[in-house]
């Protein structure tokens, strides 16, 4: 059974960083993808950041040069460190798997989700 669950999140100035984490148990397969994703309230979720199995990864256009996703080698844990937060990055973070993920995805390829971890940044 696929089990995400995140942890991390919390208050933050705008400007400050902060390191999201996710436990990830039962994703045993070969090719797969790993993502972020927020929500804010009244809009919609987005992609923050995907890493692929190969050890790539995607970031949105807010994401790039300041957030970065990692996996650890026992990869069970997926981790995504923001720095330079503003208030716009603040939302609801998910962790999210995909078992069939190429170079092209959408979020509906993502069919496991965790619970999400709130970010809130003030400024």
């Amino acid at each position: 059974q696929v089990q995400l669950v995140e942890s991390g999140g919390g208050s933050v100035q705008s400007g400050g960083s902060l390191t999201l984490s996710c436990a990830v148990s039962g994703f045993t397969y070969r090719t797969y993808c790993l993502g972020w994703f927020r929500q804010a309230p009244g809009k919609e979720r987005e992609e923050v950041a995907v890493l692929h199995s190969d050890g790539t990864a995607d970031y949105s256009d807010s994401a790039k040069g300041r957030f970065t996703v990692f996996q650890d080698n026992a990869k069970i844990r997926m981790s995504l460190q923001m720095k330079s937060l503003k208030p716009a990055n603040q939302a609801m973070y998910y962790c999210a798997g995909a078992v069939v993920c190429g170079r092209y995805y959408t979020i509906r390829d993502f069919s496991y989700w965790g619970q999400g971890t709130q970010v809130t940044v003030s400024s």
